[in-house]
């Protein structure tokens, strides 16, 4: 009989051992990230940037691009993968805050069925023209539309994004009207407003800083309350029109279910990724700020904005079904 309790014992301590071993070799394999949008995107770019330098932690990404529906078919697959702290998201202002206020029926509730990790970047959008276009400031757009309302088309990469919101919300600001031709990616309308089939395009800095730096873009404003940093010469709208402000933001989550341990370990091992100046200066270069945070902070920016986001859809009476 003391035989076999021990045995027991030893059984029962050897099973709390591995528990402990296990939990602490996260992650003992690859861990996906899906990124709801196309490759070579701005959020794309961000998250292999990120991934990349958190390697010398230990950790090996498999980017999973799972674009469609402004986001949600790749917030939604992380939402509803096991709890194992191998699949997270990097989501964003758009399929996290603004896309349950634009859709009819969400397949998730970023509140319920999300557990924020980490917040790690943000952006402001710029307004760009190509490169042969007539308008080359802000007033010469305001002034064109004013004079022949809705003639000035503007490409963004859907319905309901940040950076359609945004336009909407600057529309009624300057007391203009464009015309929305919104995109399901970034490529296609790029590749219009540069051959001048569209007029103007709103996106984040990351995403169009690339054809601007080449030549092929001319940025003509940026959305941040100052001037961006990488594009010092553009002006915020906010000079001509003051208080006006949209910058998206990028930050990681997983299933609601993940482990306490593993959501606390990774959020470190971002923020220590964060704080690298080679990676600072590489996502400086696409235009994006580094912001990391506590997984608190980031599920209260996500709160916050879904009140604020949505006060702005309802108003541009947009809608998705």
């Amino acid at each position: 009989m003391q035989t076999s309790r021990r045995s027991l014992f030893v059984l029962a301590a050897g099973a709390v051992l591995a528990g402990s071993l296990h939990a602490q070799a996260w992650p003992s394999k690859p861990v996906r990230l899906v990124v709801p949008f196309p490759a070579g995107g701005g959020t794309d770019i961000i998250a292999r940037e990120v991934a990349n330098k958190m390697t010398a932690s230990g950790y090996t990404f498999i980017i999973d691009n799972r674009p469609g529906s402004g986001g949600n078919l790749g917030v939604d697959a992380a939402a509803k993968a096991a709890g194992d702290g191998y699949t997270f998201v990097l989501g964003q202002t758009s399929n996290l805050a603004i896309n349950p206020s634009l859709y009819a029926k969400l397949p998730y509730d970023p509140l319920k069925d999300l557990a924020p990790v980490s917040l790690v970047a943000s952006a402001p959008l710029v307004i760009v023209t190509g490169a042969d276009s007539p308008y080359k400031t802000l007033a010469d757009v305001v002034a064109a539309a004013r004079a022949k309302p809705g003639s000035i088309n503007y490409a963004t990469s859907g319905n309901g994004t940040v950076a359609h919101l945004a336009a909407e919300s600057f529309q009624k600001t300057a007391g203009i009207k464009l015309t929305h031709v919104p995109y399901k990616g970034a490529a296609q309308g790029a590749t219009d407003v540069m051959s001048g089939q569209v007029q103007l395009y709103v996106s984040s800095i990351p995403t169009l800083i690339g054809h601007v730096k080449s030549g092929k873009m001319r940025p003509i404003a940026v959305t941040s309350p100052k001037r961006a940093d990488d594009l010092p010469q553009v002006p915020a709208i906010a000079e001509s029109y003051k208080g006006f402000e949209a910058v998206t933001w990028f930050g990681i989550a997983g299933p609601a279910s993940l482990p306490k341990d593993v959501v606390a370990k990774f959020n470190a091992d971002i923020n220590k990724a964060l704080k690298d100046a080679d990676l600072q200066k590489k996502l400086g270069d696409q235009g994006a700020d580094v912001a990391g945070s506590t997984p608190d902070q980031f599920a209260k920016l996500i709160r916050d904005d879904i009140g604020r986001w949505g006060k702005i859809v309802k108003e541009s009476g947009a809608k998705v079904d």
